[in-house]
């Protein structure tokens, strides 16, 4: 597990995000906030499992939504921003089908700069890893297979 330093602003107001028919909107600890916690893995097994430990972990006071692919992923975004739910980490496998997970990342942070970044990994090399840490704000790298403390450890930090 590699963990990096925040460098979001303070400035930008997190972005909204959407949720899908099949989650019901549940209570932040902001008042009247509607939050969500995004997987993205082209591997069904993972996005069951990620949805499981996270779910597990923090109960209702989340909305989860999976993708099986950074196209799905942005479907997902934009109905959660239509439905004024903000999307507040996006855990995201690096080999994927149609784009490398840092690639995702960047573009995720060039559009939302608060999402918090977390890349989920077998393979990816430091290249890819440094390129993420300073192009999409990446907070860590979990390492598959993961433990399920070292998910929930992560995303913790990353929603503090």
């Amino acid at each position: 597990m590699l963990a990096f330093k925040s460098q979001q602003s303070s400035d930008m107001a997190p972005t909204p995000i959407t949720m899908t028919t099949h989650d019901t909107p549940t209570q932040t600890r902001s008042k009247n906030v509607v939050s969500a916690i995004l997987c993205v893995d082209d591997e069904v097994i993972i996005l069951d499992s990620l949805r499981e430990q996270l779910e597990r972990h923090f109960g209702d006071s989340y909305v989860y939504e999976v993708a099986e692919n950074a196209k799905e992923a942005w479907w997902v975004i934009e109905d959660l921003c239509e439905s004024n739910v903000r999307v507040l980490v996006i855990v995201s496998d690096w080999l994927m089908p149609d784009i490398r997970g840092d690639e995702f990342l960047i573009q995720i942070h060039q559009r939302f700069p608060k999402i918090v970044t977390i890349m989920l990994t077998g393979q990816a090399d430091a290249e890819a890893i440094a390129r993420a840490k300073s192009e999409a704000n990446l907070q860590a790298c979990l390492r598959k297979p993961w433990r399920e403390e070292e998910l929930i450890d992560l995303v913790e930090s990353a929603l503090a």
